[in-house]
């Protein structure tokens, strides 16, 4: 062991018997002394070798790589992409699970955060709890899905593009992301060199051909003249404010979803996976069931993805009022949803603007917070505008169950729960549960 003066246990070596998968792509050990361990690269029921990477003596859980399996699970495959393993890229999370396993572990862990922090039983939730599939995303064990149709490359100091390390700024250089997109593929980022860039963001929609390159100088870096292997727009981030601008091209790409098109400006936010935005309206629709007439709420609206499905239902005398807080995906929700009379975007964070609005009812509600969740403040709003029906999209489980435990205490329990895996090889998935006005009792 280390001098005692040295309280750091990075590099130090455990051989541990692997427990349950926890949020966040790791799954929890334990040393002999009873520290607890969260160990990347394992599976559930393993005997590996950990080192860990992250703590000292005096830390509440240490970060550990298993850098050499002893009994292995028999839901373990080799990884197919060999920038995946310990100390390399931090993208993926299971590339070393078979497909089936991943979807079994986002399940166990939706489970977790459902009776920890919302005291809920699947069955409670209205969960089969079962996390599903993208369509044409089944694959045999040992292949992978290339869904990843917004890709983030950094750039190393070289010019080199690469992902980065787990909870790292160093960058693994790559020549091929498996999980990319085609249309991301096949704008040959990787074959070439990037100076004086900090980061190339590749965008390919699935609703159109239209592709972009979103390049962000390092401080004081020149742009290069951007030849790639297929036509593309360029934007650039500006050193000194961080706003997107156009350098050459469309500022915006086409995406479509619940058959409609949508412009999405300036690399402004649409679901990554290219078929998730149709599932997660799918979804939500048949939750909601909207009626003529209806009037919505849609928080968080982005640039208007529910909005227009719901106004779509709700017909000429049904409203639908969107809040967002970007100002350009304000700008697109409004040109996307033009065609509606009573559709209104309103821009501002959804907690201040709410109360500001003067809704004190509403028929439908359907929010899609960020990661952090919506909150008790804007939950007891919510809950106090009557909606016969919510339909809550979470892409964290963790924030989703704390949400789902204030709505209980303000009166609504969930119909129905939801689990997409839309983000294969990863520990991220996407939930929507549906909720509605807990029954009196008797």
């Amino acid at each position: 062991m280390q001098n005692a003066s040295e309280s750091s246990l990075v590099g130090e070596e455990y051989e541990v018997e692997v427990g349950p998968v926890a949020h966040g792509g790791h799954c929890i050990a334990r040393t002999e002394e009873g520290r607890v361990l969260f160990v990347r690269h394992t599976l559930p029921g393993e005997k590996v070798l950990a080192r860990i990477t992250e703590g000292d003596e005096d830390s509440r859980f240490l970060r550990a790589d298993a850098v050499r399996i002893i009994e292995a699970s028999k839901d373990r495959v080799e990884a197919p992409c060999p920038y995946s393993g310990p100390g390399k890229c931090g993208g993926c999370d299971w590339q070393h699970a078979k497909p089936g396993a991943q979807r079994r572990f986002k399940g166990e862990v939706i489970a977790e955060q459902l009776k920890r922090l919302a005291g809920l039983t699947p069955e409670e939730a209205g969960w089969d709890g079962t996390v599903m599939p993208a369509p044409g995303d089944k694959l045999p064990a040992g292949e992978v899905p290339a869904w990843r149709t917004r890709v983030q490359y950094a750039v190393d100091a070289d010019g080199r593009v690469g992902l980065r390390k787990h909870r790292s700024h160093e960058v693994q250089p790559i020549d091929h992301c498996m999980i990319a997109a085609p249309g991301v593929t096949e704008l040959g980022i990787e074959k070439q060199d990037w100076p004086q860039m900090a980061s190339v963001e590749a965008i390919a929609a699935t609703g159109s051909s239209d592709r972009q390159v979103i390049l962000t100088p390092r401080p004081g870096g020149r742009l290069p003249l951007v030849e790639l292997d297929k036509p593309v727009s360029v934007l650039r981030v500006e050193e000194r404010d961080g706003g997107v601008h156009r350098v050459h091209g469309r500022a915006f790409v086409r995406e479509r979803a619940d058959e409609r098109t949508y412009r999405v400006g300036m690399g402004g936010f649409w679901q990554v996976h290219p078929q998730a935005a149709d599932m997660l309206v799918k979804a939500v629709m048949q939750g909601l069931l909207p009626r003529k007439g209806d009037m919505a709420l849609d928080l968080y609206c982005g640039v208007g993805l529910f909005a227009g499905a719901i106004a779509d239902r709700v017909g000429e005398k049904g409203a639908v009022l969107g809040i967002e807080s970007g100002k350009r995906a304000v700008e697109d929700a409004r040109h996307n949803l033009q065609d509606y009379e009573r559709v209104r975007i309103e821009q501002g964070k959804v907690d201040q603007l709410l109360p500001r609005t003067g809704l004190t009812e509403v028929d439908l509600i359907v929010l899609d917070p960020p990661r952090a969740g919506a909150g008790k403040q804007t939950v007891r709003h919510l809950a106090g505008l009557g909606a016969r029906r919510i339909a809550y999209v979470a892409c964290d489980p963790a924030a989703l169950a704390r949400d789902l435990a204030y709505f209980g205490d303000a009166g609504y329990t969930p119909r129905t729960l939801r689990a997409f895996d839309l983000f294969p090889m990863t520990h991220h998935v996407e939930c929507v549960a549906i909720l509605e006005p807990a029954k009196k009792d008797a």
